[in-house]
């Protein structure tokens, strides 16, 4: 089994046992390399399924498409969520049936929303009147659930505002698709990325729980619940293993929503976060002057180059070195380009070893979620992150 999140505390880059990190330890690279493994990531895909039973998990593939993961994904049987024309055809030419793949993106180019409808695909996600106006033209007769905008949110990065609709849309937007020959068939939000314990689900589920129920009351035959992602990883701060954490939270739909026929899941990070580590390498530790307290430290990787969730600090990512043994003291973390945004962690520095010097081996833990997937090409000539399969 893959080490758990309470293994990488305390775990200096010497002591680590892990598959990863034994294969970073045995391999030199000449630019950030991000190494992931597919047995993490069907260990993490069991311990989700034990605790969410019934609930279908559609894995959302921005988190990670690596060619890899989704095969052994395939294999175990699981179900995709996908953003774009290019993720359908990814899920598709690597065997996944059409009806496992959900085209959850609320924001469609026609031609897509046709292409995806003749590929097979019978669930859109959508909310707003012209989204269901395009799929009910180019997907006649296909299922679709409305995505709800919610506010009561815990998560480490709230996702709000750019997706779903207000709670007294979402009727009018039911009737609209019933209207227009297709299938109304639920509703979906999403509690918030790195949603760290189940309980802070509670209040979202309240507010989305009144929404459904008012439009069952109205006559919409509800039958699909999609509850989204949120299921976290471990970021330095204890969330508690994932089967637990699955359980409870549909112990929490349960109770609120009753039996519905039919709940999806869309875990991204909590599938593939701890399945990968990053190999990279410091640049340079710099002092802006003599009376500075903090150094500067900067790596070959940076926002631009497959940390791009370290904006606003949000997710904080683990770090570890050969060096881990020595004096630790903090650090502003910065990446390598000629671009003043290219800040990591500032406003809460990093604990690194104080004898950290160019050259030095830095191990980014967890990144197996939203790195070489928001890596840029080639932004100031530096590569993108590269990618290894164990």
């Amino acid at each position: 089994m893959y080490a758990t999140q309470a293994d990488f505390i305390g775990r200096s880059l010497v002591e680590s046992p892990s598959r990863i990190d034994a294969y970073i330890r045995a391999h030199t690279f000449d630019r950030p390399t991000l190494v992931l493994d597919t047995e993490a990531v069907a260990d993490r895909f069991h311990a989700l399924r034990a605790g969410l039973g019934r609930a279908a998990i559609h894995y959302a593939v921005k988190a990670n498409p690596t060619r890899e993961i989704l095969e052994r994904l395939i294999g175990l049987g699981c179900h995709f969520d996908a953003a774009s024309r290019g993720e359908v055809e990814l899920c598709l030419g690597l065997g996944a049936a059409p009806h496992a793949i959900s085209f959850g993106n609320t924001v469609k180019r026609a031609s897509d929303i046709a292409f995806a409808h003749q590929a097979g695909l019978t669930l859109f996600a959508a909310d707003a009147e012209e989204e269901i106006d395009k799929i009910a033209a180019h997907a006649p007769g296909a299922e679709v659930y409305i995505r709800v905008i919610v506010t009561a949110s815990e998560a480490d990065w709230p996702l709000s505002r750019k997706f779903g609709c207000a709670p007294d849309k979402v009727q009018p937007l039911l009737a609209r698709a019933r209207a227009a020959g297709l299938r109304p068939v639920g509703l979906s939000f999403h509690v918030g990325s790195q949603t760290r314990a189940a309980r802070m689900w509670a209040a979202t589920l309240d507010e989305v729980a009144g929404i459904w129920h008012a439009a069952r009351a109205a006559g919409f035959d509800l039958d699909l619940l999609n509850i989204g992602g949120g299921f976290p990883a471990f970021y330095g701060e204890e969330v508690d293993p994932s089967a637990r954490y699955a359980a409870d939270v549909m112990a929490m739909v349960r109770a609120r929503f009753g039996d519905v026929p039919r709940v999806m899941a869309e875990p991204g990070r909590g599938l593939v976060a701890e399945a990968g580590a990053i190999a990279a390498e410091v640049m340079l530790v710099s002092r802006k002057s003599d009376s500075d307290t903090h150094r500067w430290v900067y790596l070959d990787i940076g926002k631009f180059s497959g940390l791009a969730e370290t904006m606003d600090e949000a997710i904080r990512y683990q770090f570890a070195t050969a060096r881990d043994h020595e004096v630790m003291g903090p650090c502003i973390l910065a990446g390598p380009s000629c671009d003043s945004a290219d800040v990591l962690y500032e406003k809460r520095p990093v604990h690194l070893p104080m004898g950290l010097m160019a050259g030095d081996r830095v191990v980014i833990r967890n990144c197996g979620a939203y790195t070489s997937s928001y890596s840029s090409v080639c932004f100031n000539g530096f590569p993108p992150l590269d990618v290894v399969v164990i």
